[in-house]
């Protein structure tokens, strides 16, 4: 099941992946269960506000990079093993119906758990992309990894 371990990551390691396509439909969904803002919701409303047009919400952007993470993960058999939270996350550029995003990553600092010998601690920056290579998003994570045995 699992073939990439907390052994085989490097600080300074670079990965590039992912494919999402920003649908007009999926963006209206999500903000109308989860946040409900005229600038997600309606096009007329959108069209008067800051973003010019109708746009995604941020929580959502932030949903659509955790699925390209879990889909990354799952296909190269990365030992994830949850996360204890998040360091920072930032909306630069807002998302909008017909944009495909994707995703950049570097490994920022590996540790040892204290509590958990079985496992590892890895801090990791994410640029979240549009297909413009504007970056629309950057998340700095924490997951914990199993080691190998």
């Amino acid at each position: 099941m699992f073939k990439i371990f907390y052994e085989d990551i490097d600080v300074g390691q670079k990965e590039s992946f992912g494919s999402y396509a920003v649908t007009r439909e999926e963006v209206i969904e999500f903000a109308s269960k989860y946040d409900p803002q005229p600038f997600h919701l309606d096009d007329e409303a959108a069209k008067n506000s800051v973003f010019g047009k109708l746009c995604a919400s941020g929580w959502h952007t932030s949903a659509m990079m955790m699925r390209m993470m879990v889909d990354h993960m799952m296909e190269t058999g990365f030992a994830g093993l949850g996360s204890p939270g998040i360091d920072g996350i930032e909306w630069k550029k807002p998302v909008f119906p017909g944009d495909t995003l994707s995703l950049e990553s570097v490994v920022t600092d590996k540790r040892d758990s204290k509590s958990r010998p079985n496992l590892g601690l890895v801090k990791s920056t994410y640029h979240i992309k549009n297909q413009n290579d504007d970056v629309v998003m950057i998340l700095k994570s924490n997951v914990m990894v199993a080691k190998r045995g």
